[in-house]
């Protein structure tokens, strides 16, 4: 069985196969009707770096000590943290797990070709893996400065950094789908899959949007009515959170036409949200051109596609933008795997599942020996009973500050269970907890009320305590399942 992998940064379930009256994603849908959808899938970290390092090697974010985005030069620790690895936080995975076998190279091993075009690890430069596989990864049709922009007015000065400088935060052009990173990606991917048809694969394509800035083909804007773009749910902070919980939206503010500080104009945040399904239209397309191609080669019945958003993204939802929260709405994201010949495609699935659980699921659905440490299970039984007792809790973490050097001072993490969100905020390599979260979903699904202090859930936060705390010792929380 061949694999299309397709990875899409900054992709909350804003698709109308997950409910989402804005959405219109037909190609997506398409997908989700022969395949499941997972309707609770959780990153192990909303960011792309660890979120992405986490699922190609199926390992958290703490066994392969990625948490952010940069590559920092090793260096001595003080004494007083001997118990972590002599080198910063933020490198390459393989640093900590030189040995470690990513999903691709296990593909590549079995003989496979293992291809890939566009963003499937982060996206600069040091970050790649060539072991994963057979041929150089396509990167060059988006590594070009901050691949966002065509009008004349959003192009910036030359620069040897990367990314380049940021212009505005949407653009709207009349242009054919390639003048655009992703449509170039598509091209791309569609050109090493007529290379490859023949042989087994696994074809990773990774999409850049909805990523900022919010650029998109005029068409795609079009699909939209901005007056019927509904304004965001709860547009305020939370009450009762810690500091941790709550960032002041900074990757969305470094752009040139975002206030640096305050409350966002109705009419830009009406904007915003519009071009970030108009993004989401676009990329929806490319999705099609793939799907499309794999019909044209007669590669559809014996091929498994798995789509999947790297975390999730706030549009202004407590009055928050983009990701970098334990909250629902970052750790939660689209998650549709359709398999040739499974039982009761076209189904949702409500179980817990986490990106750990990719790499073993791909595995064997194609036959695949896989290392015995990984951290995920396979999702395979879902497909044949999308509703039978899963797992217990899905785990995400996130570090703070968010910007930093050395090592985080505070990690937080999350469970969520069936009906709760819990959160310690700990210090980080001690696990000393300095703040806690617990947000009831009977009653608060848009996290908007802490309740953790509120003497009527010391039992809720007690249980709760407990299945975080024996699932991070255990580091494999994906082990504890409802009995």
């Amino acid at each position: 069985m061949n694999v299309l992998f397709i990875a899409v940064d900054d992709l909350r379930t804003a698709l109308h196969c997950y409910g989402d009256p804005n959405a219109i994603t037909p190609n997506i849908d398409r997908l989700a009707a022969r395949g499941l959808l997972f309707e609770r899938a959780y990153c192990q970290q909303a960011v792309c770096n660890p979120s992405r390092a986490s699922l190609m090697t199926g390992l958290r974010p703490d066994t392969i000590r990625v948490w952010d985005l940069k590559s920092h030069f090793r260096h001595e620790l003080p004494p007083e943290r001997a118990d972590l690895p002599q080198f910063s936080t933020g490198t390459h995975f393989r640093d900590a797990q030189p040995d470690v076998i990513t999903l691709p190279q296990l593909f590549r091993q079995h003989g496979y070709q293992s291809r890939a075009a566009g963003k499937i690890y982060h996206g600069s430069p040091e970050m790649q893996d060539p072991d994963s596989w057979s041929a150089p990864a396509v990167l060059n049709v988006v590594m070009k400065g901050e691949d966002g922009y065509v009008l004349p007015e959003n192009q910036s000065p030359p620069t040897d950094k990367w990314p380049g400088p940021k212009m505005a935060a949407s653009e709207c052009a009349d242009v054919a789908d390639n003048a655009y990173g992703d449509g170039r990606v598509a091209d791309a991917a569609l050109n090493i899959l007529a290379e490859v048809k023949d042989e087994p694969f696994f074809l990773a394509v990774g999409f850049r949007k909805p990523h900022l800035p919010f650029s998109a083909p005029k068409k795609y804007w079009d699909l939209y009515d901005p007056d019927q773009i509904t304004p965001p749910d709860y547009p305020t902070r939370p009450t009762g959170i810690p500091d941790y919980s709550w960032h002041m939206s900074k990757e969305l503010r470094g752009y040139s036409d975002i206030p640096a500080e305050g409350p966002l104009p109705d009419a830009m945040v009406r904007k915003l949200r519009h071009a970030y399904y108009a993004c989401v239209s676009y990329m929806d397309a490319q999705v099609g051109k793939l799907l499309d191609a794999l019909d044209e080669h007669d590669l559809t019945a014996n091929t498994a596609v798995v789509l999947w958003g790297d975390h999730g993204y706030h549009l202004g939802e407590k009055a928050l933008w983009c990701k970098t929260t334990n909250y629902e709405l970052d750790t939660n994201a689209p998650l549709i795997l359709s398999v040739p010949g499974q039982r009761n495609a076209g189904r949702t699935s409500s179980a817990l599942v986490e990106f750990v659980d990719i790499y073993p699921t791909l595995a064997e659905a194609c036959g695949l020996p896989q290392p015995a440490d990984r951290e995920g299970v396979s999702l395979l039984p879902l497909l044949d009973d999308p509703t039978q007792p899963w797992k217990q809790a899905a785990f995400s973490q996130f570090p703070r500050p968010w910007t930093y050097q050395g090592q985080p001072e505070v990690m937080g993490y999350t469970i969520r269970t069936d009906n709760y969100r819990y959160t310690e905020w700990q210090r980080f390599g001690t696990h000393d907890t300095l703040a806690r979260e617990l947000y009831d979903h009977t009653h608060d699904s848009a996290e908007i009320h802490n309740v953790a202090d509120d003497p009527a859930y010391h039992a809720v936060v007690e249980t709760h305590e407990a299945i975080l705390r024996a699932g991070w010792r255990a580091s494999r929380p994906a082990i504890y399942r409802q009995s």
